[in-house]
């Protein structure tokens, strides 16, 4: 699984990283690396990339508002990226739309509350049926 964000979300980063290796999760760290200000675009391209390759089935893209991140990561035909802040979002994000890129807004949410949110994301299945028909429709036509 990979996991990037900015110099807003460094610190959650890192919480989030701790979080899963404690539960066995292989983890790649794009950065950043401190909470020097930098261009989130910089860190989100290269997971997403990654993701949209294959080479990672998830990733979680931090920033303070989650905004951006996602806006970068879903330029990626292969990536659904959702922002979320609770964990019935993130419920419905993997349920209804097979969402493979976590999204966190780390001003808006307490470490609980992002540990929480990121559990339920990435213990939640994909429901299929009739919203795999929808999802299948994400991709722009040709």
């Amino acid at each position: 699984m990979g996991v990037a964000s900015d110099h807003a979300g460094f610190q959650l980063k890192e919480l989030i990283i701790s979080y899963l290796e404690s539960r066995g999760v292989d983890v790649v760290d794009y950065g950043t690396n401190s909470t020097d200000s930098c261009d989130y675009p910089d860190y989100i391209h290269p997971m997403s990339e990654a993701v949209d390759k294959k080479e990672l089935h998830f990733g979680v893209a931090i920033c303070g508002s989650a905004n951006g991140v996602a806006m970068t990561a879903n330029k990626y035909p292969g990536v659904r990226a959702a922002i979320c802040w609770l964990p019935e979002i993130a419920d419905l994000a993997r349920r209804h739309n097979d969402a493979n890129v976590l999204c966190l807004p780390a001003r808006y949410l307490t470490p609980d509350q992002a540990i929480e949110i990121t559990s339920r994301f990435f213990e939640m299945p994909f429901d299929g049926g009739r919203h795999e028909i929808r999802v299948n429709k994400i991709a722009r036509p040709s």
